[in-house]
């Protein structure tokens, strides 16, 4: 592994992706960032924590998305120019992921990280994904759904996803040219996953 090694995990509701990444980050004993990214990026942006919670990984909101909110609270004006509460909140987190990659080696989730550190010249991606019944069969186990509650949240959870990774980037969720690895994390399993990933990082 490299001495500035980023490691960006993109991942389909219920492939795991949140679990490995977590394994991972202590077999690697690196730091992983998944909600803590947000409440860093809100803290040095100076937004609230609850804004970046209602836009993370939406691209846009019914309700919000072209409303002028109260500029003292949630600074909305740039260099003059209004600008939607969601595209700053987006910026601030890309902000934050630039500066969290360089302090060191690090697991990002999700928030197109892949995207932001496209430059970065030792990051890489990774995108998890599984068969739709193996991870509705995930969901009613973690969440306590049933079958088609389950389906329901992944579907939407899944659309949410690819929403904001195609709208922000310009590459394509879930496609394999949009990043270095894909692999169905039902073929191995989350431990077995793990293994493959840190095998990869380690002799990249």
């Amino acid at each position: 592994m490299g001495q500035n090694t980023i490691i960006t995990i993109g991942r389909q509701c219920g492939s795991g992706g949140r679990e490995i990444g977590i394994r991972l980050s202590k077999k690697l004993n690196i730091p992983f960032y998944d909600k803590e990214l947000l409440k860093r990026a809100a803290k040095e942006s100076g937004l609230c924590e609850e804004v970046f919670q209602q836009f993370d990984e939406k691209p846009t909101s019914s309700l919000l998305y072209s409303i002028v909110m109260d500029p003292y609270s949630l600074g909305i004006n740039t260099n003059g120019i209004n600008m939607p509460i969601n595209h700053k909140v987006f910026l601030a987190a890309f902000d934050t992921i630039k500066k969290i990659a360089d302090e060191g080696p690090c697991i990002m989730i999700g928030r197109c990280a892949d995207y932001a550190l496209a430059d970065h010249s030792d990051m890489i991606s990774f995108f998890l994904h599984a068969p739709m019944e193996v991870r509705i069969e995930t969901m009613m186990k973690r969440a306590n759904l049933s079958q088609d509650k389950a389906k329901d949240l992944i579907v939407k959870t899944d659309k949410q996803r690819a929403s904001y990774y195609n709208y922000y980037s310009t590459k394509k969720w879930g496609n394999t040219a949009s990043y270095n690895y894909c692999i169905d994390t039902s073929v191995l399993g989350v431990d077995g996953t793990v293994e493959l990933l840190q095998y990869i990082v380690e002799h990249k």
